[in-house]
């Protein structure tokens, strides 16, 4: 990754960018569930004023972004994503190793997350950084992997 990066909480104004990565970032897998994945119809304008979004900007833009809620007793890692046109530059990675010294940061020693079943490049991707799979069960109308990591 050459590219100038920095990772920051979104903001309001960040939302039609944010809206518009997860849509470009999901639409792939529409056809494969049968319908919009979660992460499409999340309200980010409330994600955002809760303070749980946080946009990597590359050369003054907004390239991909990542949800952390914390929980009672973990940190969630509910979405990350990246814009199509700038997957494979390490972008993910980069979110993911925030996400998890975000959640060492907040006092957790452990984060957690889940995917669809048939979204099975992430379950590969989040298992060679080190997550695994805890559980396989039906959530909010869709077939989900949960997985979590120590950190």
């Amino acid at each position: 990754m050459s590219l100038a990066t920095t990772i920051r909480r979104g903001s309001q104004e960040d939302v039609p960018a944010i809206e518009g990565i997860v849509r470009a970032a999901y639409q792939l897998y529409i056809p494969r569930i049968g319908k919009p994945p979660g992460p499409m119809t999340d309200d980010y304008h409330a994600q955002v004023a809760l303070g749980n979004v946080w946009v990597l900007v590359a050369d003054g833009e907004i390239v991909g972004l990542v949800v952390l809620v914390p929980k009672a007793d973990s940190m969630l890692l509910e979405n990350v994503a990246v814009a199509p046109e700038k997957q494979r530059l390490g972008f993910g990675r980069r979110l993911i190793e925030f996400a998890e010294a975000r959640a060492r940061q907040c006092g957790f020693r452990k984060i957690h997350l889940y995917t669809n079943e048939l979204m099975y490049e992430n379950l590969a991707w989040y298992a060679r950084l080190g997550y695994q799979e805890t559980t396989r069960r039906l959530d909010s109308g869709f077939q989900r992997v949960f997985m979590s990591k120590p950190i």
